[in-house]
């Protein structure tokens, strides 16, 4: 099989098990879920990865080696609005292509589980906050909560795109929100002129 293909078919598995890793949480999802949801058997699962867990540890893995993509395409750029707003556009990107993966990382914040499979101080969170140059023991307490909504912003609003299959309509507007979030302003459409009355 040709590595890129290869890749593609373990993208979409590891995608589909952090889903169900994120709905259901890891004790509750079985091998056969997995593999179930990604139209294998579970041998045929087991072929790729050898246990639950070895599958779990992979998914974490992707998560956080789509973290470093994402951080690699802007810790080049000074901080300020222009890597800010470059970090988004990646993030954004990243999301809509993997919504599992973002549902897992959302899933901490959504169910309150101590202990649960991410934190905004590990991993893929991490290098997220990284993005924005954010250090959550040094950085301005304003800006970490602005740059936390955006990123709560931005999971939800993919998410919510991927299930309305809207994701190119709705791309620009989540760019937007998520940097309005991060407190730069967008340029605007200048308002037409009220209309002058002759006396």
């Amino acid at each position: 099989m040709a590595r890129p293909f290869r890749q593609q078919i373990d993208e979409g598995i590891l995608d589909r098990a952090a889903a169900l890793f994120a709905r259901r949480g890891f004790a509750k999802t079985s091998v056969q879920d997995v593999a179930d949801a990604v139209g294998l058997s579970k041998a045929g699962l087991l072929h790729h990865y050898p246990s639950k867990d070895a599958l779990h540890e992979a998914v974490l893995g992707q998560a956080e080696t789509l973290g470093k993509r994402v951080l690699e395409q802007v810790e080049h750029l000074p901080l300020g609005a222009a890597r800010d707003r470059r970090a988004v556009e990646v993030l954004v990107d990243v999301a809509l292509a993997h919504p599992g993966v973002v549902a897992l990382l959302l899933a901490p914040a959504t169910q309150g589980e101590p202990g649960a499979d991410g934190s905004l101080t590990e991993g893929a969170g991490a290098l997220a906050l990284a993005a924005f140059g954010v250090d959550p023991e040094s950085t301005d307490p304003e800006r970490c909560v602005r740059v936390v909504g955006a990123l709560g912003a931005l999971a939800v609003l993919t998410l919510a795109a991927r299930q309305a299959d809207l994701t190119l309509a709705w791309r620009p507007f989540v760019v937007g929100t998520c940097f309005d979030a991060l407190g730069h302003r967008r340029p605007r459409a200048t308002p037409p002129a009220p209309p002058t009355r002759e006396a």
